[in-house]
């Protein structure tokens, strides 16, 4: 038990990561982005039938937990998942469906 309280800051990201991931709408984006990476807000929007105020919300969460990251392709922005322990998480939340 005391490994865990000296622990408790990781515990704290790992969690955060968890409840970031654990909504369904960027639970959707997530594996959406690593079944297909590069996707624009507008792509995403089409997919998840929501309105792009609600989606831009989510987005931002991810990004400013390190587990997306957007690159600049002209007037668009195309997104990636960069956080490669979200990505195991997935990974291994998906796996019985591959």
């Amino acid at each position: 038990m005391e490994n865990i309280i000296k622990d408790m800051d990781k515990i704290k990201e790992k969690a955060k990561l968890l409840k970031a991931i654990s909504h369904p709408i960027r639970l959707c984006v997530v594996k959406g982005l690593m079944d297909k990476e590069g996707y624009n807000v507008s792509k995403m929007q089409s997919c998840l039938e929501i309105p792009q105020s609600t989606l831009s919300q989510h987005l931002t969460k991810l990004k400013d937990l390190g587990i997306i990251e957007g690159e600049r392709n002209g007037v668009e922005i195309n997104y990636y998942v960069k956080n490669e322990e979200v990505k195991k998480i997935i990974n291994t939340v998906f796996e019985d469906e591959e």
